[in-house]
């Protein structure tokens, strides 16, 4: 009877039954995975940092800017060089220029990316892949080398010292172009074939069936287009002349002063600024960035 209680006992206690003690198991600690937080820490303060400092030094007074050793907190914050900006420079001409030509510059790459990468991805025609291997290609000429034809194209046009010479070559996006193409090659190719049956001409196609469902992925050319031209210095400074045609970028540059004699703490104050818009479009489209940049990845 002993020995059939202690086999019943085995039965419902493997722990007993293997001779292991009955205690839980300590949780061991994961390298692993805290060496990945401190490398996201590492990079976050990287990147983060020179903002940081950026905004620190617009709001100490001049003469703390160059205090050895510096002082990264401003304990008694100084709010005098924002408005030096606004006496300095004419800084709402220069926001309505700059919101203008990146606005505008948005919009058109978001349409002719997903014009053109539609096409490269659904529409059949001779020489497809050399045509888009040349579209690719293009993205490693940088914009120095084209410059000069571009000025005399413009020139050529009479569009020297226009805000619509901005605007016009920056138009057509070949990384927007890729992007937007492997972007429809994840939407399901039975959608034009559906349509084609139906009677709908390609452009029909584009315009009712696919263009609705790559708003995402038109979202992150918009965002990205306009995030990169806000910021943009080196074509405004050889295409445009005229101060009131100058973009902020421009217009923070006279902030240096003759010979780079101008406050530091009034032309950080100006950067500070000039982040503003583009934090701001950040904010309101990380939701149809991420939703772009994760489309296709439950599939």
């Amino acid at each position: 009877m002993t020995t059939t209680t202690d086999h019943s006992l085995a039965g419902h206690s493997p722990r007993l039954s293997e001779g292991l003690p009955a205690t839980p198991n300590r949780k061991r600690f994961n390298w692993s995975f805290a060496a990945r937080v401190l490398l996201l820490l590492l990079a976050a303060a990287l990147t983060l940092g020179p903002v940081l400092w950026t905004l620190s030094t617009s709001l100490r007074s001049p003469s703390e800017s160059f205090k050895l050793p510096p002082s990264f907190i401003p304990w008694n914050p100084d709010f005098t060089s924002y408005g030096e900006v606004f006496q300095q420079l004419n800084i709402f001409l220069l926001v309505l220029n700059s919101a203008l030509v990146t606005g505008l510059i948005a919009v058109g790459q978001m349409i002719s990316a997903a014009l053109a990468g539609y096409a490269f991805a659904h529409l059949k025609f001779r020489g497809r892949g050399a045509l888009f291997s040349i579209v690719l290609a293009t993205m490693m000429v940088p914009v120095q080398v084209t410059i000069v034809p571009v000025f005399m194209l413009i020139r050529g046009m009479g569009l020297s010292d226009t805000l619509l010479a901005l605007i016009l070559p920056a138009i057509p996006t070949a990384f927007g172009t890729f992007l937007m193409r492997q972007y429809f090659m994840g939407l399901p190719a039975e959608l034009a074939e559906a349509a084609s049956i139906d009677g709908a001409s390609p452009w029909r196609t584009f315009r009712s069936v696919y263009a609705p469902l790559a708003m995402p992925g038109m979202a992150i050319v918009g965002i990205l287009a306009f995030n990169f031209h806000w910021n943009e210095f080196f074509r405004p400074l050889i295409l445009t002349i005229s101060e009131q045609n100058f973009t902020l970028p421009l217009g923070l540059v006279s902030l240096q002063g003759n010979l780079g004699t101008g406050s530091i703490s009034v032309v950080l104050a100006g950067v500070v600024l000039s982040m503003i818009p583009a934090l701001v479009v950040f904010i309101f489209g990380q939701r149809a960035l991420q939703d772009g940049l994760t489309a296709g990845t439950g599939k």
